[in-house]
C-alpha cells in the first residue's frame, strides 16, 4: 500500500519556512552554504538552551546529543519542531529523513491522519475522568484476539513499566523472587545496576547472553525453586535459535515458573502479535507497547488468566493508564493492521533499506563497518567510535538520522522508492566523506 494511503497527501509534504537569514531558492541540492551554517548555529543554539535546564539536554536517554552521534559531537541537530510520515523538521527548517522513528515507537508514519482523528475524537469525548474509559475495555478485548498468549490486560504507559509490572505479576503469582532474564527491560531498579539502584534492589536478578542456552540452563539451575520468571526479549539484533525460547519455555514448564516475553521492539513489527505470533511460542506473560499505539504513550500487559489474576493481589496501578487518546490510537492501528498486512511491509522495507545501505558501506571501504541485525530493524555498526561520529554528523547534515548503536526501524513510511534512494546517497555520501577526511 503506498505512503499516500495513510497520509492523504502523497509525498508532497508542505516545506517549512525558511529562517530569515536563510535564501528562498536553496536549489536542488538542498540550503546554500551560509544558509546551512546558519542552520548548524540555529540547532546547536537549542542543543545549548536544553542542556542549561534538562540534565542531558533530553528526558529521553537515547536522544541525548551523545546517544545521537557519540562523545565530543558538535554538530547534527538535537530536536525537532514537527514530524510527517518519515521526516522530521528541525529548528532551522532542515528537514531529515529519519530512520530511529522515535526508537521503534512509530511503525505507520508520524502524522497519519486515520490514526490523528481517532486521538482527536477520543480528546473531543473527554481524555480522562474518575472512572474507566468504555475504550479500555474494548482495546483489551482486541488485543486478547490478536496476540496468542492474551487471555487478560493491563495497561501501562511505558516499556519499561509493563516490563516491571510483568515481574511483580510473576512474582506474586509463584511466590518466588528469582527472575532470570536477557535483554533491555528499562531503567527500573528490578533489573538495574545503575549508579543509584540499592545493591539488594536487584539481587534477585540474574542476566544471561543472549542465545546462549548453556547459560541459561545453568542460572535455572543455580535458581532452583527460587525461580519466578524468566524474562527474554526475543530478538536482540538477530533471530534466535530455535532452542533459544524453547528451553526457556522447557525451564520453566519444569519448576512452574513464568515466562515473559518482552515484545516492545518486536510486537507490531515482526508480526501484529509479536515475536510469540511470528514464531509460534507461546509465554506466559508478554508486554507490548512502542508501535502498538504508533508513538502514543501506551504499553500493556498481557497473559494467560491465571497468572494475570495475581495483578489483583498485588499493587499495580498508572493514574493515566486508561486516558482515551492512546487507547484510540492503538484502535486506530489495530484497524491499519487489520486492513493491510502492515508487517509484511516493514519486513519488505526494512529487507530494502538495509541492503540499500550494507550496499554503501560495501562500496565504500571504509573498515570496521558493518549492517546488523534483521530487516524491520537493522544496525549499522561502527569499530571506530570516531568514525561512527563523523558518519552519522555528516549523515543528519546531508538529511538522514540514522541510529547510534542500535536499531533502524523500517516504517510504511519509508515505502517510496525516492525516500529510498536518499536513504542510500546520503549513506553513500556520508561514507565517502568519512574515508576522505581520514586521507587529508
Amino acid at each position: 500500500m503506498p505512503f499516500k494511503r495513510f497520509f492523504g497527501r502523497g509525498n508532497d509534504e508542505p516545506t517549512p519556512p525558511p529562517p530569515d537569514d536563510e535564501p528562498e531558492d536553496e536549489g536542488e541540492e538542498g540550503l546554500a552554504p551560509e544558509a546551512e551554517l546558519a542552520a548548524d548555529e540555529i540547532d546547536r543554539d537549542w542543543r545549548e538552551r536544553a542542556a542549561v535546564v534538562i540534565p542531558g539536554g533530553t528526558s529521553t536517554a537515547s536522544k541525548r546529543p551523545v546517544s545521537l552521534y557519540g562523545p565530543d559531537s558538535q554538530v547534527g541537530p538535537a530536536h525537532f519542531t514537527s514530524a510527517q510520515g518519515c521526516r522530521v523538521t528541525t529548528p532551522s527548517g532542515r528537514t531529515l529523513v529519519d530512520c530511529t522513528m522515535a526508537l521503534g515507537a512509530v511503525a505507520i508514519g508520524y502524522g497519519d491522519d486515520a490514526i490523528n482523528r481517532a486521538v482527536l475524537s477520543a480528546v473531543a469525548n473527554g481524555n480522562v475522568c474518575g472512572l474507566a474509559s468504555t475504550a479500555e475495555v474494548e482495546l483489551a478485548e482486541r488485543l486478547c484476539e490478536v496476540v496468542p498468549c492474551a487471555e487478560q490486560v493491563r495497561f501501562l504507559k511505558s516499556g519499561g513499566e509493563a516490563m516491571a509490572a510483568a515481574v511483580r505479576i510473576a512474582r506474586t503469582a509463584t511466590g518466588r523472587t528469582t527472575v532470570v532474564g536477557c535483554g533491555y527491560f528499562g531503567w527500573q531498579d528490578w533489573c538495574s545496576r545503575a549508579a543509584g539502584v540499592p545493591a539488594g534492589a536487584s539481587a534477585d536478578y540474574v542476566e544471561v547472553p543472549f542465545n546462549d542456552v548453556a547459560a541459561l540452563e545453568r542460572a535455572a539451575r543455580a535458581a532452583g525453586s527460587a525461580l519466578a520468571a524468566i524474562a527474554l526479549e526475543p530478538v536482540v539484533n538477530e533471530l534466535p535459535s530455535p532452542e533459544w525460547c524453547a528451553t526457556a519455555r522447557r525451564l520453566c514448564d519444569a519448576v512452574g515458573a513464568v515466562l515473559i516475553f518482552d515484545e516492545m521492539k518486536t510486537g507490531f513489527r515482526l508480526a501484529t502479535g509479536g515475536y510469540q505470533q511470528f514464531a509460534g511460542i507461546e509465554p506466559d506473560l508478554a508486554a507490548f507497547g512502542k508501535a502498538m499505539a504508533n508513538g502514543f504513550p501506551l504499553a500493556a500487559v498481557v497473559g494467560r488468566a491465571a497468572i494475570m489474576e495475581a495483578a489483583e493481589s498485588t499493587w499495580i496501578s498508572v493514574t493515566l493508564a486508561g486516558e482515551a487518546t492512546a487507547l484510540a490510537a492503538a484502535s486506530a492501528v489495530l484497524d491499519i493492521h487489520a486492513e493491510i498486512d502492515v508487517c509484511a511491509t516493514l519486513w519488505r522495507v526494512g529487507k530494502e533499506m538495509r541492503e540499500r545501505v550494507a550496499a554503501a558501506v560495501q562500496a565504500s571501504g571504509v573498515p570496521g563497518v558493518r549492517v546488523t541485525g534483521i530487516d524491520p530493524m537493522w544496525s549499522i555498526e561502527f569499530d571506530d567510535e570516531r568514525r561512527q561520529r563523523a558518519f552519522l554528523e555528516g549523515a543528519a547534515l546531508e538529511g538522514v538520522l540514522f541510529k547510534r548503536g542500535a536499531y533502524n526501524y523500517a516504517s510504511m513510511a519509508h515505502d517510496d522508492d525516492e525516500i529510498l534512494l536518499e536513504i542510500e546517497r546520503v549513506a553513500s555520501t556520508a561514507l565517502v566523506d568519512v574515508s576522505e577526511d581520514e586521507e587529508a
